[in-house]
């Protein structure tokens, strides 16, 4: 009887021995913990995300995150919902109450695939359950996530594993894109010519479609130094619709593509037909061998990206 009971404590000691080992290739006892709870169960157990957690319960969307997944949320916490308010100049109580806007807003912070800090895919296009995209740049030990409206905000812990997921937990809400290519750059004043070269040449519709496109916008100064090159004036450029097509159009490519997925020294085939080529500095250089320089990548839109480029590209 003694050996029998001698035998049965050391096989308890083993197993505990091994549980233990478990735990620690797990991260630890907290992590273990956190692993038997499902996302939403998980975030309530964070008291910096219990706004998030309402706002879960208001949109209907707790069974959701409930469910089986896996899913990744990124979760904004509490002082990220109260700045939201301000920005919005709404109260917590209106913004609960509009369903339909706080779900899209909820789903925008979901994916519908495992992605640890560790896949996170720097500078890319990361498509939420909620449509659009937003991309997280690795910078050094940070990880800075610009939404759809071209906002910035961080992630501040990551790897909160759960049984249907991950959370990472940011500092801001993010949003959904609300403006279309032309509309982005009708916002942005050092790109009026390009808006008008878009209007006198009928490409409008076409860059207010559904795309998804990547745009390389021309600034004012850009667009001031090809009269110069030229020998025209911007009249006699704009009343040159055939010519301001082609030239327009060889800015246009037929995708999404952000600065991280650019395809270096390879030809790139554009809607006009002909191709451009980018270096690893990002600068493009066109038809002519004439170079020009990406100065300000990744601005974002409900139907693409625009880069914006210090010269007019220009084709055979």
């Amino acid at each position: 009887m003694k050996h029998a009971l001698n035998r049965r404590h050391f096989m308890l000691s083993t197993a505990a021995l091994g549980s233990t080992v478990v735990l620690s290739a797990c991260g630890g006892g907290s992590d273990d913990v956190e692993a038997r709870r499902n996302l939403v169960d998980l975030a309530a157990s964070k008291p910096e995300l219990s706004v998030f957690v309402e706002a879960v319960s208001a949109a209907g969307l707790t069974d959701t995150l409930k469910g089986t997944g896996p899913f990744t949320v990124f979760a904004p916490n509490n002082d990220a919902f109260t700045a939201l308010l301000g920005e919005l100049g709404v109260t917590k109580d209106a913004l609960f109450a509009d369903k339909p806007t706080l779900t899209a807003v909820l789903k925008y912070h979901v994916l519908n695939r495992l992605v640890p800090r560790a896949d996170i895919p720097s500078g890319k296009a990361i498509e939420p359950i909620g449509g659009g995209f937003f991309k997280i740049d690795k910078v050094g030990d940070a990880y800075n996530v610009t939404d759809g409206r071209n906002r910035v905000s961080h992630v501040v812990s990551t790897d909160s594993f759960a049984l249907n997921g991950v959370l990472h937990v940011v500092d801001g809400v993010l949003l959904q894109p609300n403006k279309d290519i032309v509309e982005t750059a009708q916002a942005t004043p050092s790109l009026s010519t390009l808006v008008a070269a878009v209007v006198a040449a009928g490409l409008v519709d076409t860059l207010k479609g559904t795309g998804p496109f990547t745009v390389f916008a021309p600034t004012n100064d850009a667009f001031a130094a090809l009269l110069t090159e030229l020998g025209v004036t911007q009249d006699a450029l704009l009343a040159d619709k055939a010519l301001l097509t082609k030239v327009l159009t060889y800015h246009v490519l037929p995708a999404r593509v952000l600065k991280a997925e650019i395809p270096f020294d390879t030809p790139v085939a554009t809607v006009q037909g002909s191709a451009i080529q980018i270096n690893p500095s990002f600068k493009i250089t066109d038809q002519r061998a004439r170079v020009s320089q990406i100065t300000a990548p990744d601005v974002f839109a409900t139907n693409g990206v625009v880069h914006v480029i210090d010269k007019v590209l220009l084709p055979n």
